[in-house]
């Protein structure tokens, strides 16, 4: 069989349909790469690629590499044919993109894998990106409320704490991208205070900063019919810093109107059995963070 790898067309499509029939046919969760192939196709640029992997002419495999800063890329849709693993066609497709993300400045690459997808962080693996760190989400319901303790819009004070928190070790400095709503990147102090004027930041106050979050968006729900106010990261010292954050988190979506907020939280014993005693309504499972350092990658 002959394998090569190439840019995605528009004429894929039906491809890569037959590539991701049925990949989470037992979770609720569904694919979503159907629906945002041709978007995906029509918006290559200099900042975004995406590529599929060909055997005998038939597509068996895809994936996308985004730029999100000058030194960050971000790899997606990972997915090869059941009947094609084991070949190395994630590893090619991963290395052509790891080679074009390189030759524009970047020097690390990362990914998301849900924790129970099996397939999808043997592939990741396998095609050289290597587990980093793992979050959770938090969905506190918006609601007018008043936080216990005092919370303070306050970009200077959020940084400080972040960079001093055992939340920001756990998650080796990555939080929700600003600009990709399903991306991660370092969390930058211009990037906190870009958030601070463009969208809000907030830092619990009381013997020193003892939380933080940042407002990245709002979006609509994928899950349904409503909005979401995204926080690119949460985290606390305690469950009375975190009472006051989730609050805080609360009153902000009430005043923006959305149906439901996303807070990107630590994997952490810590961090989920605090959210859930402060009724933070956390997902099932978390998701892995895997990332490749590509300061050796051969450039052209």
């Amino acid at each position: 069989m002959s394998a090569s790898v190439r840019q995605a067309r528009e004429e894929d499509y039906e491809d890569v349909v037959s590539v991701v029939d049925g990949v989470w046919d037992d979770r609720e969760t569904a694919d979503y790469v159907p629906d945002v192939f041709r978007e995906w196709v029509a918006t290559d640029g200099p900042s975004q690629r995406t590529v599929v992997v060909e055997v005998d002419g038939t597509v068996v495999g895809l994936c996308q590499a985004v730029l999100l800063t000058d030194y960050d890329a971000y790899v997606q849709g990972i997915r090869v044919d059941p009947a094609h693993r084991g070949a190395g066609h994630g590893l090619s497709m991963l290395g052509r993109l790891f080679e074009w993300a390189s030759d524009r400045g970047a020097i690390v690459a990362r990914g998301m894998v849900f924790s129970w997808n099996d397939a999808g962080l043997g592939q990741a693996v396998a095609a050289g990106l290597e587990p980093e760190s793992a979050f959770r989400w938090a969905r506190p319901t918006p609601t007018e409320v008043e936080p216990s303790v005092s919370v303070e819009h306050d970009p200077a004070a959020a940084w400080s704490y972040w960079t001093r928190s055992d939340g920001r070790t756990a998650l080796s400095g990555v939080t929700l991208d600003t600009d990709r709503s399903w991306a991660v990147a370092e969390l930058t102090r211009e990037r906190v205070e870009r958030l601070a004027d463009e969208q809000a930041v907030f830092a619990v106050m009381g013997d020193g900063t003892r939380g933080m979050a940042c407002r990245v968006r709002t979006t609509a729900d994928a899950g349904s019919d409503g909005t979401l106010a995204e926080y690119a990261v949460g985290t606390w010292a305690d469950t009375d810093a975190a009472d006051a954050l989730f609050d805080a988190i609360r009153a902000d979506a009430a005043e923006l109107g959305v149906d439901g907020t996303r807070v990107f939280i630590p994997e952490t014993p810590r961090h989920v059995a605090e959210a859930a005693y402060v009724r933070a309504n956390t997902s099932d499972w978390p998701t892995f963070v895997l990332s490749a350092d590509l300061t050796g990658t051969c450039r052209h």
